[in-house]
């Protein structure tokens, strides 16, 4: 019998050439100064002010451009069950809205939630959801479709024979699409498609197309993204998911993005090292799609150390040119999936991991400064794309600095 004295040995032997063998190119991509060089790059732009000669110009930004979400639980419709007291969710949407531009229902949506029974279709809460998160102006994303895993399928749905399953897949579709339409135009379409095979194994592989031309054929504006996990929180799924990904798109699945989980747990003893998720995150260059960091979690033991993770993983997405947002799966501990992982505590205390990610989000990746105008009444600089305000002698205009443009002007 192989102890686990000698398998570690011989695992950590076997590691030794594959440490040798990292690739030079992805290993430069990782020091703090590439990253930040990246970052630069890829997330700023020349914001250019005119005024009177020596004039004070105070630069102040008030929302980025780049998408910082999170999960927003059933909890907080008042509608739900087991809803949120008004003190509680007063103290929630305050946190919401000064530490968030982004979101998605953390279960609302899903159908196990929307059609409890068969034909009995209800977005009540799920509506709630989105009307908060509207009424914050944070846009959400559509979480999800479907979900190809059997655990999390209703038994009425799994009790269906195919015909009768073929008709509520696409009455599913019909209904939700059209619903949210205007409201929610990006999906994830039938989400962990590496984990389960629900409907490929009950109606043939070709069903992942029928799916989402019929999400395009009820909103053709419709964006939808793959979605699954193992990718850049252990890795061992990368590769397949982009040959997933790549035979779907080779098939004619109309998709538009990818989806990255990214709960990053303690569970085995091993991990995912910044060189692995650099390397995973640019195994999927190649197909030219947004990526988004979906599901982002830091499940480990001490609070210090969830906040060194972000501190180290999250740069990292920030600086990836095809990444286009990082949605927490979740703030708050008390209706908390994962509750120790939370960024605050039950009683609404910032956590260490809280402060690391408003240092990174509205310090380090934040512009606003005071400058003055040069003889020829110019201020030029580098600053994050967003939303601005700019003040010249009490007089102040709201500007927005663009990545498809790379450039804004301001003139007083």
């Amino acid at each position: 019998m192989l102890t686990k004295g000698l398998f570690l040995s011989l695992l950590s032997l076997c590691l030794v050439p594959f440490a040798a063998a990292q690739d030079p190119d992805i290993v430069a991509k990782i020091t703090p100064e590439a990253i930040e060089a990246r970052i630069a790059e890829h997330r700023m732009g020349d914001l250019v002010i005119t005024a009177a000669p020596g004039a004070t110009v105070t630069i102040k930004q008030v929302r980025h451009a780049f998408l910082f979400g999170t999960a927003l639980p059933n909890h907080l419709a008042e509608n739900a069950e087991d809803t949120m007291t008004p003190e509680e969710r007063g103290k929630y949407l305050e946190i919401l809205a000064a530490n968030f531009n982004y979101a998605v229902h953390e279960n609302a949506m899903k159908w196990y939630d929307t059609e409890k029974a068969p034909g009995v279709v209800d977005y009540a809460v799920a509506d709630r959801i989105w009307e908060i998160a509207d009424s914050l102006n944070i846009p959400m994303r559509g979480h999800t479709v479907y979900w190809a895993k059997d655990e999390f399928l209703m038994d009425w749905l799994k009790a269906l024979d195919n015909d009768a399953l073929r008709k509520a897949v696409v009455d599913r579709a019909v209904s939700l699409i059209n619903h949210y339409e205007g409201r929610i135009d990006e999906f994830d379409l039938n989400n962990e498609m590496l984990h389960g095979d629900f409907f490929r194994r009950r109606l043939g592989y070709g069903i992942i197309s029928e799916m989402a031309w019929m999400v395009k054929a009820q909103n053709p504006n419709a964006k939808l993204y793959m979605n699954d996990y193992g990718i850049v929180d252990v890795g061992y799924n990368a590769g397949p998911y982009a040959n997933q990904i790549e035979k779907l798109l080779a098939n004619g699945v109309p998709l538009d993005g990818i989806g990255i989980q990214a709960h990053r747990s303690v569970n085995g003893d091993y991990t995912n090292t910044p060189y692995m998720v650099q390397r995973n995150l640019d195994r999927f260059n190649r197909f030219n799609l947004p990526i988004k960091i979906t599901e982002a979690l830091f499940v480990y033991d001490d609070d210090a150390t969830r906040a060194d993770k972000l501190r180290e993983l999250f740069p990292i997405y920030f600086a990836h040119p095809n990444v286009e947002a990082i949605l927490m799966w979740g703030f708050w501990e008390k209706p908390h999936w994962i509750p120790h992982s939370a960024m605050w505590t039950t009683d609404f205390t910032p956590t260490q991991q809280a402060e690391a990610y408003r240092d990174l989000v509205f310090g380090e990746w934040w512009t606003d400064t005071e400058a003055t105008a040069d003889s020829n009444g110019e201020v030029r600089l580098r600053a994050f794309y967003g939303d601005y305000i700019i003040t010249v002698d009490g007089e102040r205009q709201n500007v927005s600095l663009r990545k498809a443009d790379g450039r804004a002007t301001v003139a007083f």
